[in-house]
């Protein structure tokens, strides 16, 4: 039987100087993949950005341009939104072990704080490193996202389908009737043999569900960076 070679284990940091080398690689690779991260996030919604200045200008510059094509754009900007809370997941746990050693690390090296006392924080990291999880849940995310940078873009595209709707010189064919203003404005937001009225029940409920979400309670800590 040929020979097999014996499996060299990785040798540990014996002395003060290799665990002090060993912390400061460590720190700038989970730096590097939270910038990464970062920059994914960054990428996704300067692509929903994209998405939504392309179709409002077609949208509002082209009477011909049905207004449906608003709602397709909040389709799919809640599709970036979905696609950038998976991302955030991952930047969540990097972005987490760093505050670790900014606060547990740097921060006692350069100013010790006496009244902190000994924490576990090198413990929980070895946990985190052995049994990696996802720290927060995918809705969480989803609602963080919408908060500081989607309930931006949804707004926007709420004001223009509703100036489109509105407004006849936008929309080829439509008319205003002055003596009925009101079901006028919801015979023009019919969309094929969807009624006018189910399409704003619809479009009503939506936005109902995004401001539930942004208008709820705090989920972070105090020593979380808001992101």
């Amino acid at each position: 039987m040929p020979d097999i070679s014996p499996i060299v284990t990785p040798t540990l940091p014996t002395n003060s100087v290799e665990a002090t080398n060993l912390m400061i690689h460590y720190y700038r690779a989970e730096m590097t993949r939270m910038n990464a991260w970062r920059a994914r996030l960054d990428l996704t919604s300067n692509w929903a950005i994209t998405v939504v200045a392309a179709l409002l200008s077609v949208s509002l510059s082209n009477a011909s341009a049905h207004h449906g094509l608003t709602i397709f754009a909040m389709v799919i900007i809640l599709l970036m939104l979905f696609v950038e809370a998976r991302r955030y997941r991952f930047y969540d746990i990097y972005r987490m072990r760093i505050r670790q050693f900014e606060r547990h690390y740097f921060g006692q090296f350069f100013e010790a704080d006496p009244k902190g006392g000994p924490e576990p924080w090198l413990k929980m990291l070895a946990q985190d490193l052995r049994h990696p999880k996802f720290r927060i849940t995918l809705t969480l995310a989803m609602r963080r996202r919408l908060r500081r940078n989607y309930i931006w873009m949804f707004l926007i595209l709420l004001g223009a389908w509703i100036v489109k709707i509105a407004s006849p010189d936008l929309q080829a064919g439509a008319y205003l009737d002055p003596s009925r203003p009101v079901s006028t404005i919801i015979g023009h937001a019919t969309i094929g043999p969807v009624p006018g009225w189910m399409v704003i029940g619809i479009i009503a409920s939506f936005y109902l569900c995004l401001a539930a979400a942004c208008l709820k309670g705090k989920d972070r800590g105090g020593d979380e960076v808001h992101v």
